[in-house]
């Protein structure tokens, strides 16, 4: 049996948003882009009810991922996620994620390297470390094998080692070492690269000491 849209108004707190009445009593809300298509005396059938409604709630799922999106990349398992959290069906996480990955807004290989630079620009770490960081994001160990293909574990140990060596300068030689290598090691850095790091950061450190004092 069919029924007849008797208004279309937008709703007052979201003007994005319209209520569709059918038969004079409010029926269901539409996006304003899906709701461009009704018009009043306009007749539906029950079929046609269902599917505004699916093609109304698909797109409120794709918005809600582009608005987890907004913040900083993701990758596929986090939007996932995500929308699971929502109580999303999984037809429609599909259909939203098949949409994200054709206007190329996911994308895991990108992710991995971005993730990957960032850390080693602003947080270095080791590369078990980062990897198990990528997994946690649900990224693919052969996509992570290409993100850390080229890292230098040694240069990022140091980057790591000077940001925090200035706190523990004052201390004496075992105590600097401990202090710092526990940090390298919190990091996952490898025993040999830390080794090799503290002993470069202490002697650093040391000629740094000593211009100071001839300077004074």
């Amino acid at each position: 049996m069919t029924q007849i849209i008797t208004a279309l108004k937008a709703q007052k707190r979201n003007k994005q948003r319209i209520n569709v009445h059918l038969e004079g009593e409010f029926a269901f809300g539409l996006s304003r882009k899906l709701s461009s298509l009704l018009e009043v005396g306009q007749e539906l059938t029950p079929e046609e009810i269902n599917e505004l409604k699916g093609s109304d709630a698909v797109e409120a799922s794709y918005l809600r991922a582009l608005n987890f999106l907004s913040y900083r990349p993701r990758s596929q398992a986090e939007v996932i996620r995500n929308l699971r959290k929502h109580n999303t069906p999984e037809d429609q996480i599909e259909f939203v994620l098949e949409k994200l990955l054709s206007n190329k807004l996911v994308d895991d290989e990108k992710f991995a390297k971005l993730w990957v630079e960032n850390r080693s620009d602003f947080r270095p770490r080791g590369a078990y470390m980062l990897r198990m960081e990528l997994l946690q994001k649900g990224i693919a160990n052969n996509i992570i094998d290409e993100a850390l293909e080229g890292i230098e574990e040694d240069k990022l140990a140091y980057r790591a080692a000077i940001k925090r060596a200035e706190r523990f300068k004052n201390l004496a030689r075992v105590d600097f070492r401990k202090k710092l290598g526990g940090f390298l090691s919190r990091r996952s850095f490898k025993y040999e690269i830390i080794s090799d790091t503290l002993s470069k950061v202490w002697e650093e450190l040391k000629e740094d000491k000593e211009v100071s004092e001839v300077l004074k």
